[in-house]
């Protein structure tokens, strides 16, 4: 089955739980305060539709055209732009006859549902799965830090101890915390031991951002051997497995890629190597080869993750958690959107099909299932004609000035709306394709 299949698939599944229940936000409170509703619609059916049975006065379907949904209440000017009713007396069944209260509620059902669902989901994966967690233990070199951070203080080798006077339970999280969440303070240790609080600036998330540094602090591969050429200098030199590299000609490292290229820049014919071996220090002097090397490769590090199982009273905390934070750094995130850059990297259907896992994995299609149904509820509640969002406007101008809008203008508004929706899902299915053609 091919990756496109796979990513396909989750997504269509997704969409279709998601969009079923967000409209069935809508629907079931409508129904509840005796409103009727027409249409109760997956997917658009524009011209004709897959399936469709009508029960009651309300019009069960599926539609060819998978953009979405919708729920058509009676008497309401939406995205459908069926403005016939308007000629007539409003009938007490419809939603321009109940009170502003009702209709709000109404009309925030289905973002409320999404941002339920999200936690629900979110508990259930902590229930379920639990959670995989990187600690300070495991990983014993520290993080090597890009070069953006460094002029505020870290250094390769660090340690992340506490994020603004907190502890971080997964240190990876780092990374996110300063693009996305107004980090002032960072306590570090150094790879000498020595403990330091480091000033953060506010525009470190700008710096990243511009930079396309989203992963300044990554694993840092400590010096370790791994193995040994025969016949080589290091064997001859009686280097070993396991021997952790300290310092090339009395200049001390921490990693890899500062030994080979000590080594490779080497003026002279042997190099001095201080190790550390079972805990003892020890000196070698190593002949180069003519290609200035010793013949070792890198041990590659291993990392062994922690994993934390929950009971549900915990689940219940942690999806809680997560829902609220995922929903505060999306919300961040969406600021960069309105920057030149920010709105090149406005993706479609292909972007959101890849947030799914390239295998047929439960766990990765539930989180991402949630995270796009919290994605939708903020998105859903933008105040744009034709949006949720939109209609919740409306209404709360009516609430507080005590006078509906014109039907006129709220015709004018929803097709300014829909015309404006329609632009952004071209022009984000646009970004795309180009990224797919170009990279």
């Amino acid at each position: 089955m091919s990756l496109f299949l796979i990513k396909g698939s989750q997504l269509l599944l997704s969409l279709s739980i998601l969009i079923v229940l967000h409209e069935l936000g809508h629907f079931i409170p409508a129904k509840l305060f005796k409103t009727r509703v027409e249409k109760l619609y997956l997917f658009f059916d524009i011209k004709f539709s897959l399936f469709k049975k009508k029960i009651g006065e309300t019009v069960y379907g599926i539609g060819w055209l998978p953009l979405g949904g919708y729920c058509k209440i009676a008497g309401m000017i939406d995205e459908s732009m069926d403005t016939e009713h308007l000629s007539k007396a409003p009938e007490p069944w419809e939603f321009r006859s109940i009170p502003a209260w009702l209709r709000l509620i109404i009309m925030l059902g289905g973002v409320t549902v999404n941002l339920i669902l999200g936690f629900l989901i979110y508990m259930m994966v902590a229930f379920i799965w639990g959670k995989t967690i990187i600690t300070n233990e495991d990983l014993p070199g520290g993080y090597e830090v890009a070069d953006i951070i460094k002029p505020y203080g870290f250094k390769d080798g660090d340690k992340i101890l506490e994020v603004d006077g907190k502890s971080l339970e997964n240190i990876i999280d780092i990374s996110k915390h300063l693009f996305l969440r107004n980090v002032s303070t960072v306590k570090v240790e150094h790879y000498d031991g020595q403990k330091e609080v480091l000033s953060i600036p506010e525009d470190i998330g700008i710096q990243m951002f511009e930079t396309g540094n989203m992963l300044p602090f990554t694993a840092l591969v400590q010096p370790i051997i791994d193995s040994i050429e025969p016949n080589s200098p290091a064997q001859k030199a009686e280097l070993m497995s396991e021997d952790l590299i300290l310092s090339v000609n009395n200049v001390s490292i921490i990693k890899w890629q500062d030994f080979t290229k000590l080594v490779k820049e080497s003026a002279s014919k042997t190099i001095d190597l201080d190790i550390k071996r079972k805990g003892r220090i020890i000196s070698k002097t190593i002949n180069l080869r003519d290609d200035n090397t010793i013949g070792v490769s890198l041990m590659i590090p291993v990392i062994s993750p922690t994993k934390l199982r929950f009971t549900i009273s915990e689940s219940i905390s942690r999806g809680y958690d997560k829902a609220y934070w995922t929903l505060l750094d999306y919300i961040s995130q969406f600021n960069y959107i309105f920057s030149r850059k920010g709105a090149s990297q406005l993706g479609g259907f292909g972007a959101i099909g890849g947030l799914f896992p390239p295998t047929w994995n439960w766990q990765g299609f539930w989180e991402s299932t949630a995270l796009i149904s919290i994605i939708l509820a903020f998105m859903n509640l933008l105040p744009i004609p034709a949006l949720d969002g939109g209609h919740v406007m409306f209404i709360l101008y009516e609430i507080v000035s005590g006078r509906k809008p014109n039907d006129k203008f709220m015709e004018y508004a929803q097709l300014f709306g829909f015309f404006l929706l329609l632009i952004l899902v071209l022009y984000a299915n646009g970004n795309d394709v180009y990224r797919a053609i170009f990279g």
